[in-house]
């Protein structure tokens, strides 16, 4: 647009976003290296090298325009450093009061419903149009209640909340709809736990999963070290406006749409797999229910391998150890996603029960591909405070970044004789991730079926090593005392947790994380950036000057008919963004692998579709 400016005589730099605009740098990092305690280090280098490019088209854009800030590599997660620091809940320009609400690039932006924001995600040229001042028009849509009551059980996660209502949700059909969550029950979930049922909106069709603003999200303002007077201010002023909530006193809200209920006592331990995440399956149904879908007609659930060919295996070796791959074998398991990692009930089980699993003398077989890759620094400081972290370590969950990693597809590669075993077997082997999406092919083009589960049942899964498991019947292991281990014997007390929670998480880890965070990072501080208003376009496979405005004039052109016009693509159920452009690596032999090697780029330097999105010619 500035470019355009200048072609047609104007001055460039009354180009500006007209409302803030946030921009989080978390979707490059890939976990290329895991289980070693530099993994983190090793993959954010490698990220730079990558996609300096990039960087330095986003570091010049901060220092260019006005209303917009960049937040580097490394941060965190868009979602979960919007619910800890950015969102202000209620705004105030210069002592005008109104409520907070954004668009953001990524569909779960809804995240923030779960602190009472209305926002949802949308497509690149809306969130333009927004930028430049223009509103949202949309059909006022219909509103559909979900009323919880009753409390979760003891050994009950928000994810397996999260997963029991999305499967509810889809089933009655809330595509455009708004969802808003009231009742007695909500009262009972912490705002992490809001959030996470909130980030699931996409995957559940609601456009937004709300919750207004009541006493607990007031208390996670200060939790996570927001100004006391701007959370006093926020308080009176929703209060004024009726829109401050109490769960417990007030009645139901009327809702223009059905009401569905859930009494959360009824929940139980679930996974979603293995490749929508609407697919429910309790934890104790998943090894007959894979069993069984390894033979059935291809579906959803289903592979259709003939009965001769569900029992094949492929031997390999692995740092001189001989080990046997079989299907629903788990070869790759994830603590990520801002729908866990920003709940810090769920990801202090994890490292409990991983604690827990070590003291017992339990350990992860060396080719199971294992990483944690929190939204934020503040979950490796309290994981820190916890004294929780050397747990983790011990059971190859090593920090691999901070970003969204796993679950956008940035895995990286599979060790090469774990890679050869699945191909040369043909084996449908899984991953289990605490991530928002497992389509087919997401996760990892060799891994066929993909699990979302809580951080604690990753943690679970990668100690057993298949999801052909019965954890009430089988045991993890033997322990140190030469007795067997089972997971109810190192499953932590929610009691537990919300103790160990109390104790290591502090409003001032928030402030010192973002304080942080603001100053950027050694690689980004000294990454050099172009001078000037206009952007100096180089030569490059990531970047592309956009022809939207090339032979632009002052006088408006007329308006043509469309002449034989036609559909361009019809997609059935269930295709996604994921099939139709995938963000993971860019294969080899693929047409954009083919593409850049004549370019004479090198396999290594690759890297993803998402990454090389900013460059037209590159899709």
């Amino acid at each position: 647009m500035r470019d355009a400016m200048v072609q047609l005589g104007g001055d460039p730099q009354r180009i500006n976003p007209e409302c803030p605009v946030d921009l989080v740098i978390d979707h490059s990092v890939q976990v290329d290296f895991s289980r070693s305690a530099d993994a983190r280090e090793q993959n954010e280098t490698l990220e730079f090298q990558r996609n300096q490019e990039r960087f330095s088209f986003l570091k010049w854009g901060q220092k260019s325009f006005t209303n917009f800030s960049a937040f580097p590599p490394g941060s965190g997660i868009v979602h979960q450093v919007n619910l800890e620091f950015i969102a202000p809940v209620v705004f105030n320009n210069k002592g005008l009061l109104y409520p907070d609400s954004l668009v953001g690039t990524d569909s779960h932006t809804t995240m923030i419903n779960g602190l009472g924001v209305v926002g949802w995600g949308v497509g690149g040229i809306e969130a333009e149009s927004v930028m430049m001042g223009q509103t949202i028009s949309m059909v006022l849509p219909e509103v559909v209640g979900f009323k919880l009551v009753g409390e979760l059980p003891k050994t009950v996660t928000a994810t397996d909340l999260v997963l029991t209502c999305t499967e509810m949700l889809r089933k009655r059909k809330v595509v455009g709809k708004f969802v808003e969550f009231f009742g007695p029950g909500v009262n009972s979930l912490s705002l992490a736990d809001r959030a996470t049922i909130s980030n699931m909106a996409p995957e559940y069709g609601a456009t937004i999963g709300y919750f207004p603003v009541d006493q607990k999200a007031l208390d996670y303002l200060q939790q996570t070290g927001r100004c006391p007077e701007k959370i006093a201010i926020i308080e009176k002023y929703l209060d004024a406006q009726g829109l401050l909530r109490n769960y417990q006193t007030q009645t139901d809200p009327e809702f223009s749409g059905e009401v569905l209920s859930l009494d959360l006592a009824t929940v139980v331990p679930s996974l979603s797999g293995p490749k929508r995440p609407h697919d429910r399956v309790a934890v104790a149904d998943l090894k007959k229910e894979f069993t069984t879908g390894l033979t059935a007609p291809l579906n959803f659930k289903n592979y259709a391998l003939t009965p001769e060919k569900a029992h094949d295996e492929k031997a390999f070796v692995f740092k001189g150890v001989e080990y046997k791959l079989k299907h629903g074998a788990v070869v790759l398991c994830a603590i990520t996603s801002c729908t866990n990692t920003s709940n810090p009930g769920v990801m202090l089980a994890a490292g409990m029960l991983a604690r827990n699993a070590v003291e017992k003398g339990l350990k992860v077989a060396p080719y199971i591909k294992t990483s944690l890759s929190p939204g934020s620094g503040v979950v490796s400081m309290y994981f820190e405070a916890a004294n929780l972290q050397k747990y983790f370590d011990a059971l190859g969950f090593h920090t691999a970044g901070y970003g969204c990693m796993t679950c956008i597809g940035n895995s990286g590669e599979l060790d090469k004789e774990v890679g050869d075993a699945i191909t040369g077997g043909d084996l449908v082997v899984a991953s289990v991730l605490s991530g928002n999406r497992n389509f087919e092919g997401r996760v990892h083009p060799l891994v066929r079926a993909n699990y979302l589960a809580s951080p604690p049942l990753v943690v679970a899964y990668a100690l057993a090593g298949t999801v052909i498991f019965d954890f009430e019947t089988e045991p993890l292991g033997t322990g140190k005392d030469g007795k067997p281990v089972f997971l109810r014997d190192i499953w932590p007390a929610r009691n537990e947790v919300e103790w160990v929670e109390k104790c290591a998480l502090r409003p001032e880890m928030f402030k010192t994380n973002y304080e942080k965070v603001q100053k950027g990072t050694e690689k980004w501080n000294t990454l050099t950036v172009p001078e000037g208003s206009i952007y100096k376009w180089p030569a490059s496979t990531y970047i592309h000057k956009a022809p939207f405005f090339e032979g632009m004039t002052k006088d408006l052109p007329k308006i043509h008919d469309i002449v034989d016009g036609h559909i361009f693509a019809i997609f059935g159920d269930s295709i996604t963004t994921d099939h139709i452009s995938p963000a993971g690596n860019i294969a080899k032999n693929s047409p954009a692998g083919r593409y850049l090697t004549e370019k004479a780029i090198q396999i290594k330097d690759f890297n993803t579709y998402g990454s090389r999105r900013g460059n037209r010619n590159e899709n």
